[in-house]
């Protein structure tokens, strides 16, 4: 018996879309970290463990989430590779691997189809991964990220996408759910979109059973210091949602885009007991938290003990460039050595955007050797094959980074996840790349020779072992050495 005077009761807080990898952690220290702030059910679609270990590391995702409570259901990954024959991945996800995941009980569709002009276009594996999606009566979820409302969105959602995270303009999301589509409205650590998406109900008299709120990708820091489903229906409502509506978009609504609302999304007689109780329900200030009838959480705390995983070696084992790099596979030769300058293609980055610019730049020419230019803010990028060892590395230019000197690396470098290194030198590059190989992947950020911030992150290159708290610390530390 719980006495609960004084507070609101609403149903458990659902994710439509996750990538659990991205927060940093695995599934268990990942639904610590969530179930304080309301969440009791997501649906993550493991595409980034996928890309570097395909089935093996969608398995190993669903066996850490047996061990938790909170209720994880996954979107086997649709596009892997993201785009075939461009860059190499760890692994290959066919029409018959998704065919065989969805007899798997913990499957409830088909994770983001992001080929989306494959769709159009009829591409065979597309369908065919389509087919056996809805074959086996499951949910196909979209990434429809074109500002394009006609024809071509009513193809995709008529081969039977269900849900869209990709809506950056209120317009996007009102055809969207016009169409018969959720309109999953997307507040991240990257991507803040809720500000503008809302606008497709708060200035339409729309029903607004297709909406819903999603993460999308979460780090630890904005886990920590703001929180999950609870920030994001905050946020809603702060753009003038009500709070019933707002809190429907991460419960009843979400539920149904999943099918699944004959048992989730609603307090009511037969549905499974996923409750949350808050204190303040403007400012979702959760107080209490129930799965299947029992309290994981209070007070800002998870209860419930979580044993701490022990991860396979093979998980562990995922840094194959085969050799140790040096300050000489990072120079770019020119073929004409006569000359002192060239102009070369550069790719601007535009800081908290998706979008880049191509450009066209004349950099100077040292001895047959291009360098780079500072003054422009032009240095170099590098993408080393890390998954078999095949010795394939690309070397580009990049625009945007506003760094003077040193080198930062990571293997979280989206979608193939391979060894991506940006630097102002090749010493410091190789530094960068070679200190990630040694550590099993992670992010770095280097100096004048010197490692001067490292976050690990064995599991896959994407994910560490460490508690959140320490995670964030680290990453928040690693902003401070890029500043630096």
């Amino acid at each position: 018996i719980i006495d609960a005077k004084g507070h609101y009761m609403t149903p458990g807080f659902m994710d439509g879309h996750i990538h659990v990898e991205s927060s940093m952690m695995p599934v268990r220290e990942y639904a610590k970290t969530v179930m304080p702030h309301g969440t009791t059910t997501i649906y993550m679609d493991p595409h980034e463990i996928a890309n570097v270990m395909g089935m093996d590391g969608i398995k190993l995702m669903i066996d850490d989430a047996k061990e938790v409570p909170m209720r994880v259901y996954v979107a086997t990954p649709s596009c892997v590779p993201a785009v075939p024959g461009f860059e190499d991945t760890g692994a290959t996800i066919s029409p018959d691997d998704i065919r065989e995941s969805m007899k798997w009980d913990e499957v409830a569709g088909l994770g983001e189809m992001m080929n989306f002009p494959g769709v159009l276009s009829g591409d065979q594996d597309v369908h065919a991964e389509l087919k056996a999606t809805l074959e086996a009566d499951k949910i196909i979820t979209g990434h429809y990220s074109m500002p394009e409302t006609g024809a071509g969105l009513n193809a995709y959602i008529a081969s039977g996408v269900r849900c869209c995270h990709e809506s950056i303009r209120a317009e996007d999301a009102l055809a969207k759910m016009r169409l018969g589509m959720y309109a999953q409205l997307r507040e991240g650590s990257a991507w803040h979109d809720v500000k503008e998406t809302v606008k497709s109900i708060t200035e339409n008299n729309i029903d607004t059973r297709y909406a819903t709120l999603v993460s999308d990708d979460t780090h630890p820091s904005t886990l920590i210091s703001k929180g999950h489903m609870d920030y994001i229906v905050k946020r809603a409502i702060e753009e003038g949602v009500n709070p019933i509506t707002a809190i429907q978009m991460v419960t009843i609504n979400v539920a149904q885009c999943f099918g699944m609302d004959r048992d989730l999304g609603s307090i009511s007689p037969g549905r499974w007991a996923d409750i949350v109780l808050l204190s303040d329900l403007t400012q979702v200030k959760v107080e209490k938290v129930l799965i299947n009838g029992e309290v994981v959480a209070e007070g800002g705390k998870t209860i419930v003990d979580i044993p701490a995983g022990v991860y396979p070696e093979y998980s562990k084992d995922t840094m194959k460039v085969g050799r140790e790099l040096t300050p000489q596979d990072f120079v770019i030769h020119v073929e004409d050595k006569s000359k002192d300058t060239a102009v070369a293609r550069v790719m601007e980055i535009v800081e908290a955007k998706v979008n880049t610019y191509a450009r066209e730049c004349t950099m100077p020419i040292v001895d047959g050797v291009l360098e780079v230019d500072v003054e422009q803010d032009i240095i170099k990028a590098a993408v080393v094959e890390r998954h078999k060892a095949t010795g394939t590395m690309g070397k580009g230019l990049v625009k945007g980074f506003n760094i003077k000197e040193g080198a930062i690396a990571s293997t979280v470098a989206h979608d193939a996840h391979n060894l991506l290194i940006i630097g102002v030198n090749d010493d410091d590059m190789a530094l960068a790349a070679n200190t990630l190989i040694e550590a099993g992947g992670g992010m770095v950020v280097v100096k004048d020779g010197e490692v001067i911030e490292l976050l690990e992150l064995p599991i896959a290159g994407l994910m560490s072992e460490l508690p959140a708290e320490e995670i964030a610390k680290k990453v928040e530390l690693l902003g401070e050495a890029w500043k630096e």
